[in-house]
Parts: structure tokens; C-alpha cells; sequence
């Protein structure tokens, strides 16, 4: 039986024409690797993959967790009683609060730093139980904090986790997850984070009931819980061939593969996209030895660093850096972190602020589904220039409502409520666009060899950038008021410009295709040597095994056949 290179059918039992693998070769990049149907029907009909992503997403649902939990301690009694430096009354309470707070980021941006290293070394899942290792450390001494100093020591340590967590997730489901259902698959992320955050806010809802000090304590014990999940339960599931294939264990990569698509490895489009998977990896490795050639590890480590900010991968990476600066320049945290502060500000009283602040993560929630069902139909470029745009219409009303309102909410209660209704509108567009998009995008758009730490620098955006909004949004809303709207909504217009000139679309395409779509302009020496290790890669030398795959043409369509 035979597979169409473009659109995978079966068609016959041998070719017309027999081709060369060479001209076969030349055709995979505008070819697309399809397993099944795109969307809900290939999500369900995949239940090994999906559960493997579904179980590696719970590092962000660590990451929502912390959020959620947050954003109502910072305004119970009893955590003011024991720290004393958080209350509202402290003459340095902004700077406290935003500080403590900000850990969460700092911590999470160190661990993205040092993590790409450990990931390429010691494997994606092995990362993630690292990872899983400080998280609970720090929610231990969290727990037990008894002054201001162990709390935002305690927050750093575990949030070194949190960071690590969220990034390795996105990072290995994009490596294990056929073309067709990455882009649903990498959205898990995002709900997760939400899911974690809504549980958190209303266990913290019950839990501020409790007299004494455990109100706050316990939800800071069950974080662990979740963490320790993805730390040992992600070791049932496979390697991810990717990384397997750099470590130059070809067999084992196969064999991962296949047991990931549920199909032999004799099948023809994992072999297909197995010999995709070498054919980069080795490209990238050669390159590698040509570009720091008598380089240390160390040195070789720094330098793929900077790599980064070459010609070759600066669109790359400007796209990796810019969109997650935007979905957090979006000003979707300062509302999860402040969302009591600001419901506060349109005059709602404190326990309507409580159950409003819950329902910000039930919009994200409920707009995050359809994105998870139909991002790899609806494609990322369209959505990251609509949404940037639909994310900044509310924050400009938002700020206009608020600069006329602000000191007579309580002769103007309808103009209140419309102000609630505008941030859950701008949450509703911010969830079914940038919210999954960030963690999307960056897991796609670099090579296998860079791919660990692009994902590092991407994810350590988000942390540095949500460091800001957490420690000067305090401040802003104090000192600037509907400015802060305002803000917020040219921050959004302008992450929908920058879409429309920069963002490609990279739906439905392999990893290794992606190369294609932004038009690598490889010099000859480089195309050459990427064209002959391709050909020795489909003829079957030098890959562990001799399984090849059989290349002809019927109707001028490009055909594999067993």
C-alpha cells in the first residue's frame, strides 16, 4: 500500500515511476505529514500522545497553582497578622507585596537560563523531575515560613522549579507530537496554567475560613502534590525521539516514534518523519562542529547562546522574545495577581471582588477549549494579529471609563459593572489567542539543536517580563489609574503589528519542514551539505537500521510505498 507524500491516502501498491531519493527529498518541505484528522477527531483518536502532553502540561498547572494561590493570600487577615510587611498599612507595602510576588518570576527566570543545558543532556523527562524536586523544596519552606525573609526565599527556591516546569513541558510536546496536532497538543500548556489557577483561587477561598494560620499554609502545602504528578508519572511515556536521535541512539529514537504514533516502525510516514528527525539532527550537529570548531564544553555551551541572535536565527528568536513579552505586556497577570485590587477600584465590595476575581480564570478557561480543539485548523499567524487587536479595544474603553468614573463609582454602579464586563472581555480574547500562542510558538519555530534553548530564553521572557508587571502594577495603579489601561492596550495593538509584518504560519507543518517556512536562505556549501546528508539518511546508511523507504510518482504525485 502506498502513502501520498502530501496528502496521506492510500493509493496503490507500486509506482508508475520510481524516483530518485534526491528528488524525493527536495519535495518534503512543502509536503505535510498527517497521521489522522486535525482537531477534536485526531486529539481523541491519538490517546497515547495525548496523554503523554496532558501529563507533561501539569508543569504549568504548578505554575497556575501559584497564581491563583497568591492573588487571595496577599488579602487575607491572617497572613497580614504573620507578615506584617504585606499588610496595607506598611509604610513599604507596594514594594513588599510586588516583590514577593515578582519571586515567582525571578526564581522561574534563573531556572530557564540554567535548564536548556540539563534538557539537551540528561533528556526532556529527566528535566522535568529536577525540576519537580525544587518546586517542592520551596513549597516546603513556603509552608513553614515564619517571617518575611524565609516566605520570598522559600518562593525563589520553588519557583526556580515553576520556571523549569512550565518550560520543559512545551518543550518535549512539541517533540513528541505529530504535525497535525502539535499546535492543540502545546495549547494544553495554557489550559493548564488556567485549571491550576482556578483550583488554587477557590481552595484558597475556603481555606481563608480557617482561623488560624493554616488558611494560607495549606494551600502553600498542596502545590507539592500536582508537582511531584508530572515528576514521576511522566517516566511511563517514551524518550522524545528528538532528543534521543541527538544522542545519537537512532534505534531507540525509532522505536520512541513509533510507539508514539501507534504504528510499526516499518510504517511509512514514521519513517518518513523519523528520517526528517536525522536528517536535521545531523545537519545541525555538523554545523555545530563548522561554527565553534576546538570549543570546549563550556565555551561550546556559551556560544550556542549567542547563536540565538545570529542572522540565521534572529527572526527565529525575535519571534520566540516577542511574543511572550506581549502576551504578558497584555497585562494578563497584573488581573490574576491583582484581580481583588482592581475589582476594588470600580467599587465593588470585598467579597463580590473575591468571587469576581475567581471568574477571571473561568473566562480564560472557557476561552482556552476551542483554541486547544481548533488552533491547528484556525492556524497561529491570523490569531496573533486578531487577537493583539481584540486584546487592546477593551483596555483603551477600559481607560476611559475609569479616568471619567474613578471617583464617583457609587452614583454610577452600572458604569462599574460595564468595567468588570470589559476585563472579562479582554481575558476571553487574551485566552483564545496569546495565552496559548506564547508557549506555542517559541516550541516550534527553532531547530532541533536550539530548540532546548530557545524554549529556555522564550519561557525566561515571560518570567522576566511578568517580574515587572508584578513588582510595578502595585505601584501604577496607585500613582497612574486609568493609565494603566491604556498601558496595557498599545502593548496589544502593537503585538497584532508586529504579527502582521513577522509571525509565519507554521500549522500542520514537522518540526524539520518549519525551517522552510522561514525561507532559511542556506548558502551553497550549507545546502549542499544539507542535501547529502538528507540522501544518506533516506538510503538508510548510518541510521542504526535497515529499514529504507521506497520513493515513486503516480500522476505526478510524490507516492511512499512499503
Amino acid at each position: 500500500m502506498v502513502h501520498d507524500a502530501k496528502t496521506p491516502n492510500w493509493k496503490a501498491e507500486t509506482p508508475d515511476e520510481a524516483i530518485s531519493h534526491k528528488e524525493f527529498i527536495n519535495n518534503i518541505p512543502e509536503s505535510t505529514i498527517e497521521y489522522d484528522h486535525v482537531g477534536p477527531a485526531g486529539i481523541f483518536r491519538s490517546p497515547y500522545v495525548f496523554g503523554a502532553a496532558l501529563l507533561a502540561s501539569f508543569g504549568g498547572f504548578s505554575f497556575g497553582y501559584d497564581q491563583g494561590v497568591i492573588s487571595l493570600i496577599l488579602v487575607m487577615p491572617q497572613f497580614h497578622d504573620t507578615f506584617p510587611e504585606t499588610a496595607p498599612g506598611h509604610s513599604r507595602y507596594g514594594f513588599n507585596v510586588g516583590f514577593m510576588t515578582g519571586m515567582l518570576e525571578l526564581g522561574a527566570f534563573i531556572g530557564c537560563i540554567f535548564f536548556p543545558y540539563l534538557a539537551d543532556r540528561v533528556s526532556r523527562k529527566w528535566g522535568l523531575t529536577v525540576a519537580t524536586v525544587f518546586f517542592c523544596i520551596g513549597a516546603i519552606i513556603q509552608t513553614a515560613a515564619h517571617n518575611y525573609e524565609s516566605l520570598v526565599a522559600g518562593r525563589f527556591i520553588g519557583d526556580i522549579g515553576v520556571g523549569t516546569l512550565a518550560m520543559s513541558a512545551p518543550l518535549y510536546i512539541s517533540e513528541i507530537a505529530p504535525p497535525n496536532l502539535r499546535g492543540s497538543l502545546l495549547v494544553l500548556e495554557a489550559i493548564s496554567i488556567v485549571i491550576g489557577a482556578i483550583i488554587a483561587h477557590w481552595i484558597t477561598y475556603g481555606t481563608r475560613a480557617i482561623a488560624g494560620e493554616w488558611a494560607f499554609r495549606l494551600p502553600f502545602l498542596l502545590q507539592m502534590l500536582p508537582a511531584v504528578l508530572v515528576g514521576g508519572g511522566i517516566h511511563f511515556f517514551p524518550f522524545s525521539p528528538r532528543w534521543l536521535a541527538m544522542r545519537d541512539r537512532y534505534e531507540d529514537s525509532l522505536h520512541s516514534l513509533a510507539k508514539l504514533r501507534r504504528l510499526p516502525p516499518s510504517d511509512s510516514l514514521v519513517q518518513i518523519e523519523w528520517k526528517g528527525i536525522l536528517s536535521e539532527v545531523r545537519f545541525q550537529q555538523e554545523m555545530l562542529r563548522r561554527e565553534h570548531p576546538d570549543s570546549g564544553a563550556l565555551k561550546a555551551e556559551c556560544l550556542q547562546w549567542f547563536d540565538l541572535f545570529r542572522p540565521k536565527y534572529f527572526k527565529r528568536t525575535l519571534i520566540a522574545i516577542a511574543i511572550p513579552f506581549f502576551q504578558q505586556f497584555s497585562g494578563i497577570n497584573a488581573f490574576v495577581y491583582y484581580a481583588p485590587t482592581f475589582f476594588t477600584a470600580l467599587g465593588q465590595s470585598y467579597d463580590m471582588t473575591l468571587i469576581l476575581s475567581g471568574m477571571v480564570n473561568i473566562c480564560q478557561l472557557v476561552a482556552g477549549i476551542p483554541t486547544f480543539l481548533y488552533l491547528d485548523k484556525m492556524g497561529r499567524r491570523k490569531l496573533a494579529i486578531f487577537g493583539g487587536f481584540a486584546m487592546g479595544v477593551p483596555h483603551i474603553i477600559m481607560a476611559g471609563i475609569v479616568g471619567k468614573f474613578s471617583s464617583s463609582w457609587d452614583r454610577h454602579p452600572g458604569m462599574g459593572w460595564f468595567g468588570v464586563a470589559l476585563i472579562y472581555i479582554y481575558v476571553l480574547c487574551y485566552a483564545g489567542s496569546y495565552g496559548p500562542l506564547a508557549w506555542t510558538l517559541p516550541a516550534e519555530v527553532f531547530p532541533n539543536s536550539k530548540r532546548a534553548k530557545g524554549v529556555g530564553l522564550a519561557t525566561a521572557t515571560i518570567w522576566l517580563a511578568n517580574f515587572i508587571i508584578g513588582v510595578v502594577v502595585p505601584e501604577m495603579v496607585i500613582k497612574i489609574g486609568w493609565g494603566t489601561y491604556l498601558f496595557f492596550g498599545l502593548f496589544c495593538f502593537a503585538a497584532g503589528i508586529f504579527s502582521f509584518f513577522f509571525v509565519p504560519e507554521t500549522s500542520n507543518k514537522s518540526l524539520e519542514q518549519i525551517a522552510a517556512v522561514f525561507g532559511d536562505n542556506l548558502v551553497k556549501e550549507e545546502k549542499e551539505l544539507r542535501q547529502r546528508i538528507a540522501e544518506e539518511v533516506f538510503a538508510g546508511s548510518n541510521t542504526g537500521t535497515d529499514i529504507k523507504v521506497q520513493v515513486g510518482r503516480i500522476d505526478g504525485r510524490f507516492l511512499l510505498y512499503d
